[in-house]
């Protein structure tokens, strides 16, 4: 009975995805497909992304405009990347909003001069690549992965300017605990296996992660 009414839930799920998935000014569902966010987000996480706000765009194409909102410090973001918009989106956290003085050392993030208190982070903030202290340009957010040793972020690339974001994730509405390559872009195959191996094995979906809101 119990895996009857898992597979329900599941099934609703694919209806919702569906729905999501229809391109608009309203939201979008993306998957994590990388670590650079843990323990955050996991891979294998599905979000519900709103552009309310953020981001419009016309339906299965590319073309989008800036809406009038902006992102805060330390609030997620979805956007493409600047160094190569045809990649899929990147997750992210901002860190840094613009004319900020970012520095990284000693393990920690200071911004203005003052130490950023992180409680998501996993793992020390190394600078790498990155060269402080730097000033965040205007329309532009210096962003990192909370996973800061397995992050490809703003240290390398540098900033995000507010054209390239479209979104925020609002919730989690499926997780699925499978390997990294199928949702890797272009693994339709390897994708379509997950989703039915969770089907048949309800265990496979981290439950507890389900409906989170950010």
């Amino acid at each position: 009975m119990r895996q009857r009414v898992q597979r329900e839930i599941i099934a609703w799920f694919w209806v919702g995805l569906a729905f999501l998935l229809i391109n608009g000014t309203i939201g979008q569902a993306r998957v994590i497909p990388s670590g650079s966010m843990e323990d955050t987000l996991l891979i294998g996480d599905h979000l519900i992304m709103s552009r309310v706000g953020y981001d419009a765009g016309l339906p299965f194409t590319n073309w989008h405009v800036s809406l009038w909102r902006s992102p805060k410090r330390q609030q997620i973001i979805i956007f493409k990347p600047p160094f190569a918009p045809d990649q899929p989106d990147y997750v992210k956290r901002v860190i840094g909003l613009p004319g900020d003085t970012v520095e990284i050392h000693d393990g920690s993030v200071w911004i203005n001069g003052q130490k950023l208190i992180e409680n998501y982070t996993l793992g020390r903030s190394e600078p790498y690549d990155f060269k402080g202290p730097y000033k965040v340009p205007d329309k532009c957010y210096f962003v990192m992965g909370d996973n800061r040793s397995n992050s490809y972020d703003s240290r390398f690339w540098g900033p995000v300017p507010r054209n390239d974001i479209i979104g925020t994730p609002v919730m989690i509405y499926m997780s699925l605990d499978v390997g990294q390559d199928a949702w890797e872009p272009g693994q339709i195959r390897e994708r379509f296996f997950a989703y039915a191996n969770a089907v048949i094995h309800p265990g496979t979906v981290r439950w507890k992660r389900l409906f989170r809101i950010f």
